[in-house]
């Protein structure tokens, strides 16, 4: 089963994020994981999935414009219907804790829905998402004066989506 994590990120906190999800995935028997930076991330390669995760840092409650320009170049495999019954999962940093995490994750699914892909999110029962989690994905703070580029909740928070991830498409797509 194929994983494909792209992720814009401006500093190393998205980028961390994102390799912590492709961690997370790894661990699942099956996996093989691909991680792109928006700016190396081929289209292309997403009618090739099973599972698609993307994420970025929120710009004003929004997603970033690197990605939003990646993603309107979809246009043609939603033609095609090539991403439809697809797992897809979302992630996003902001610099502050009130910085729009569920508005920039709420933007990055509409456009996993429009495709016809199947969400998963984050469930009440990963211990860290109770306090620093979201069930639609993966939002973390990271303060840009903090000394650790992602906290320890952080990152479990995002090896728990990318195995949540994997584990989905592994029984969707019946690879065990």
């Amino acid at each position: 089963m194929k994983i494909y994590v792209v992720y814009d990120s401006e500093g190393e906190h998205t980028k961390a994020l994102a390799y912590s999800i492709a961690e997370g995935a790894q661990e699942v028997y099956g996996a093989e994981v691909h991680i792109d930076h928006v700016d190396q991330a081929d289209v292309y390669k997403l009618s090739e999935m099973d599972a698609i995760v993307w994420g970025c840092p929120g710009h004003f409650g929004t997603i970033s414009s690197g990605l939003k320009s990646w993603i309107d170049k979809l246009g043609f495999l939603w033609a095609e219907g090539k991403l439809i019954n697809k797992i897809g999962a979302v992630f996003c940093t902001t610099a502050t804790v009130h910085g729009g995490l569920e508005a920039t994750m709420l933007n990055l699914i509409t456009p996993m829905l429009h495709q016809g892909m199947i969400i998963v999110g984050l469930p009440g029962n990963v211990p860290e998402n109770a306090l620093y989690g979201s069930y639609y994905g993966v939002g973390v703070s990271c303060p840009v004066d903090s000394a650790d580029l992602l906290p320890k909740q952080a990152q479990e928070l995002g090896r728990a989506l990318g195995k949540r991830v994997a584990e989905v498409t592994q029984t969707l797509t019946h690879v065990q």
